[in-house]
C-alpha cells in the first residue's frame, strides 16, 4: 500500500509472536502504555508490542502536513503498513489512541483481532461536549503533593483521582514524561480538525473480542458517552470502574490486568 504521509513514527517494540499495537492519548508519549501493559505481557509469551508516539507526541515529529486527526490516523495506518503489514494484530488505545483505534478497526476490521479500549474518548470528541462527572479526588494526600516539583503537582492534582506515592510515581514516569515532549504548536494545529472525517462507527459492527475500561470519576472523557457504542462492539466487555480517572490503569492496577488478562484469553480462544 502506498504511503499516506511522510512521517515515520518512533516507537519502541518488546517481545515477540503476534502484533500488539498499543495507541497512547492526546499528548502524551509511548509510555503510558508500556507502563501498563508490560506487567500483563511479562506473564504471557508470544506477543510482539509495538508502542509508537503519535505524531507530535514523544519522539515523533508533526510536520506542517499534519494538519488533522485524519492525517494521524493516516500516520498510523503507514505503522501499520511497515511495521506488522497483513498479518492479524490486537489493538488496544487509550483515550485519544481509543478514538483512533476504533477508526483503524473500521478500516482493518478482517485484521484486528481483537480490540481493547482504555478510558477512550467516546461519542463526544470535543471537551465541551462530553458528559462528564465532576472532578473528586476520592483519596488525597496533601502532604505527597507538595513533595512533587510545581508543574508535575499541578497535572496530578488536577486528574488524580487516587494520590498514593504509587500513582504520584507512575504518573511521572509513565504520564509527565511524554508531557514535557509534546510539540504543542504541533497539536495545536492538529486540534483545529480534530473530528476524523468519518465517524469510527460508520462500518459494520465489529464482531471480534472487545473490552472498554471507562473510569467512573474520569472527569476527562466521562463513562456514559463510551455506553453509546456497545451495539457497535457486540462482543465487548464494559466496565465502568469506580475509584478511578482518566489514569485507570494506575488507580485500578490489579482490576486493570484482570480485564485485560481476560480480554487475551478471549482473544486466544477465538483463534
Amino acid at each position: 500500500m502506498p504511503a499516506r504521509t511522510s512521517v515515520a513514527l518512533s516507537f519502541v517494540e518488546e517481545g515477540a509472536g503476534t502484533p500488539v499495537l498499543a495507541l497512547h492519548g492526546w499528548t502524551p508519549d509511548h509510555r503510558l502504555m508500556l507502563g501498563c501493559l508490560e506487567p500483563v505481557f511479562a506473564d504471557r509469551a508470544g506477543y510482539r508490542r509495538l508502542y509508537p508516539d503519535l505524531p507530535g507526541m514523544g519522539k515523533s515529529a508533526a510536520p506542517p502536513s499534519i494538519t488533522s486527526s485524519d492525517d494521524v490516523l493516516a500516520a498510523v495506518h503507514d505503522f501499520v503498513d511497515d511495521a506488522i503489514g497483513d498479518t492479524p494484530f490486537l489493538l488496544i488505545g487509550e483515550s485519544y489512541g481509543g478514538y483512533l483505534s476504533r477508526a483503524l478497526v473500521r478500516d482493518r476490521a478482517d485484521q484486528v483481532l481483537g480490540l481493547a479500549l482504555i478510558c477512550p474518548i467516546g461519542t463526544a470528541v470535543r471537551h465541551a461536549n462530553r458528559t462528564v462527572p465532576t472532578m473528586q479526588v476520592l483519596r488525597s494526600d496533601p502532604e505527597l503533593i507538595k513533595t512533587l516539583d510545581e508543574r508535575t503537582a499541578a497535572e496530578f492534582a488536577a486528574m488524580a483521582v487516587v494520590q498514593t506515592p504509587e500513582t504520584a510515581r507512575r504518573f511521572r514516569d509513565e504520564i509527565m514524561t511524554g508531557l514535557d515532549l509534546a510539540d504543542h504548536a504541533a497539536m495545536a494545529r492538529i486540534e483545529q480538525r480534530w473530528e476524523l472525517s468519518r465517524e469510527p462507527e460508520t462500518g459494520d459492527p465489529f464482531a471480534r473480542p472487545t473490552l472498554i475500561l471507562a473510569g467512573r470519576q474520569d472527569q476527562s472523557v466521562g463513562y456514559s458517552d463510551q455506553f453509546v457504542l456497545l451495539p457497535h462492539y457486540p462482543r465487548a466487555t464494559f466496565a465502568v470502574l469506580d475509584v478511578a480517572g482518566h489514569n485507570l490503569q494506575i488507580e485500578q492496577p490489579r482490576l486493570f490486568d484482570a480485564l485485560m488478562h481476560e480480554w487475551l484469553d478471549r482473544v486466544t480462544a477465538e483463534r
